[in-house]
């Protein structure tokens, strides 16, 4: 065992070196490796912009990568969710941790649900995708564009500036806000953002299955299935991390089922599609997740997804 760290980039929230400390954790306790962490500050972090106006993808993980390519860290946690579908010169994923919880969740005051907040009420999201998706359910609510950590936009509830909040329940696991959840939404009712709950460990190709090859310690196949699956149909979409998609597949017992949906930023607009493949054998591999994911997008481009996505991203500029 070494006795020198490995050197693990994460960014600077609550959220962020929490699930990084995880993962370090983790891989110490199968390994037997230290890690140290080694906090980097993301321009998303310090921007004041909405993600809808930077475009979303890419502005949580650029400055990490750069500290991978430069050499500087080892290896890199980031939100799969926040991860560009895109491949990165030099860098590949090494691993894919296991999916915790992928639902949105609903912090309301008063401890309403979602169904009963008044019309009107105010919810905060910086999604476009939980938006769109929110407004088909309930055109007459109020979505408000916020940003922050999920304490600063819990905090926005707990002041009165807003009736309520939409976050990934996994983050508010994470940093033990649990109990400010008061509506989760199944994947019937909303769908996830593709890859949310999962975490991405990420690393320079060459050192992959060489010097790091022990990241593959927690790298969860299954997950790796689902999320490939989910992040294809975005790629095909052509959409980044802010657009309006949903997507989310489960494998259990040799079947790989995927839905996705693409829904205009009012609501008004929406193709959605769902397809299963069995797999099995030599059949589980992510080019088969991939293929599953292809198929399906095509199937909603061919239904004007690809149209709502573009219009959504005009409304934006």
């Amino acid at each position: 065992m070494t006795s020198v760290p490995a050197r693990l980039g994460t960014r600077r929230s609550t959220m962020a070196t929490t699930q990084s400390q995880q993962v370090a954790d983790t891989l110490t306790d199968r390994t037997g490796i230290p890690i140290e962490l080694v906090l980097i500050t993301s321009f998303g972090d310090v921007t004041k912009a909405h993600l809808t106006q930077l475009g979303g993808t890419g502005v949580f993980v650029n400055a990490l990568r750069d500290e991978l390519l430069a050499g500087n860290i080892d290896f890199a946690v980031h939100s799969l969710k926040d991860l560009p579908t895109a491949p990165a010169g030099g860098l590949t994923l090494a691993a894919i941790t296991e999916r915790d919880d992928p639902r949105d969740a609903l912090c309301a005051r008063d401890g309403l649900k979602f169904a009963d907040l008044p019309s009107g009420a105010t919810v905060g999201t910086g999604s476009p995708r939980r938006v769109a998706q929110l407004a088909a359910l309930r055109p007459d609510l109020r979505f408000v564009p916020i940003r922050g950590n999920a304490e600063t936009r819990l905090g926005k509830v707990a002041s009165g500036e807003l009736d309520a909040v939409v976050l990934a329940y996994a983050g508010l696991v994470r940093v033990g806000r649990v109990d400010d959840v008061t509506d989760v939404f199944e994947p019937s009712q909303v769908l996830p953002a593709p890859g949310q709950g999962a975490l991405a460990v990420e690393c320079g190709i060459d050192r992959a299955e060489r010097d790091l090859d022990y990241l593959a310690a927690v790298d969860h196949k299954p997950t790796r299935m689902s999320v490939t699956a989910e992040r294809t149909v975005l790629a095909e979409l052509e959409a980044g991390c802010a657009a309006p998609v949903g997507a989310y597949a489960e494998y259990h017992d040799g079947l790989l089922r995927l839905r996705a949906a693409v829904v205009a930023p009012d609501g008004t607009a929406a193709v959605r599609r769902e397809r299963a493949v069995a797999l099995d054998g030599p059949d589980i591999t992510v080019a088969a997740a991939e293929r599953l994911g292809r198929q399906l997008a095509r199937e909603m481009i061919a239904e004007g997804a690809d149209r709502i996505v573009a219009a959504a991203a005009e409304e934006h500029r």
